[in-house]
């Protein structure tokens, strides 16, 4: 045997992989043996080869799926660092919204271990005042947004392609089964949940013959009277004012969102990049929209608003027109009239809802 070559078993040792990831490996064309005897079928590897056996084996610590390290393996150096940071920015993501359902089920559980009616965070009911406005804009020919806000439900879709009207309002009226006078109990997430899988086969039946030409965002609030359930996908947005501060609490689906999370783009630059409506993801079978709760305090303003506002409306003139309105009802009309002072190039539309202490 060459000195330069390593027997599969001190390769596995020195590249810190067991024979068997070695040999499952070489068979998915990850990480092919530098030699194969030709009688025993014995796997010899080169010396050189453990840099890549390493990274591999650091990769799959990390959790990254073979089929992605197998990209990454093929890239340069640079490319593969920015890679490997996207692909940890989504775990984090990811792991954040699991952690808030954990703490979610927690709390329930524990309150049903302590044979307790209502859970903790419901023994003060809140209520919400609430106003939802959509408008055409000065350039688009139709309205293809939908907005609704009712005592339980805030939403907003942003429809796309020949029928994207049809798709939004489709998901919207989907939705609207939750908008009752009860206040949902512990199952929040899961109702939510299953309102959304209803709303993406009536998008899909809207849609029907124009495939991935058309389709919609979606972004929702299911209200409890105490906490609010979110659902997203796309680019509309939710934002809450709280304490004089304005909080983003949906991320981006777009490719210029990717692009910043991966250190690729600054957010000035991609204000202008020509990329910048592309999306990632929209409502469809296939893709899996953000889930999770959101806290609510007396006091708090939520908005959701489509891309026709946030993009051409920057956020200190967001803040300052919710913080300045007294009522959602006049919030909504000047976020609607600074989008269109700012060019309207787009469909407006956005819900304003103020989160109260009941009158009694």
């Amino acid at each position: 045997m060459r000195e330069d070559m390593l027997t599969i078993g001190a390769f596995a040792k020195a590249g810190r992989l067991s024979p068997k990831a070695l040999r499952m490996y070489d068979e998915l064309d990850l990480l092919k043996p530098g030699r194969v005897d030709p009688d025993t079928g014995y796997r010899y590897y080169a010396v050189a080869q453990l840099e890549q056996a390493r990274l591999v084996a650091w990769l799959r610590r990390l959790g990254m799926p073979l089929a992605r390290i197998r990209q990454v393996c093929a890239l340069r150096p640079a490319d593969a660092a920015r890679e490997i940071r996207a692909y940890w920015a989504r775990v984090e993501t990811e792991t954040a919204a699991r952690r808030d359902l954990a703490e979610f089920l927690v709390e329930e559980l524990s309150a049903l271990s302590a044979s307790v009616s209502v859970s903790r965070k419901d023994t003060t009911m809140l209520e919400l005042r609430y106003c939802a406005h959509s408008d055409r804009g000065l350039v688009r020919p139709a309205n293809q947004d939908t907005a609704y806000a009712g005592s339980r439900l805030l939403a907003v879709a942003d429809g796309f392609g020949p029928t994207g009207h049809p798709a939004s309002s489709a998901a919207i009226d989907a939705l609207r089964v939750l908008d009752t006078p009860e206040a949902p109990t512990g199952n929040v997430l899961n109702l939510l949940d299953d309102a959304v899988r209803g709303a993406t086969d009536a998008v899909r039946d809207a849609v029907d013959g124009d495939g991935e030409d058309a389709g919609t965002t979606l972004t929702a609030l299911l209200w409890t009277g105490s906490r609010l359930a979110l659902v997203h996908i796309g680019d509309s947005r939710a934002y809450v004012l709280r304490g004089g501060g304005l909080f983003r609490i949906t991320d981006d689906h777009t490719v210029v969102q990717s692009m910043i999370d991966e250190g690729r783009l600054t957010p000035e630059e991609a204000a202008t990049h020509p990329q910048r409506m592309l999306l990632l993801k929209a409502l469809t079978p296939t893709a899996t929209p953000d889930l999770r709760l959101q806290d609510a305090e007396p006091g708090d303003r939520y908005l959701l608003c489509s891309d026709g506002l946030s993009r051409v409306v920057p956020d200190p003139q967001i803040r300052h027109l919710l913080t300045s309105a007294p009522t959602p009802d006049t919030a909504v009309h000047a976020l609607t009239a600074a989008a269109n002072e700012a060019g309207g190039p787009d469909n407006i539309s956005c819900v304003v809802a103020d989160v109260v202490a009941p009158t009694t």
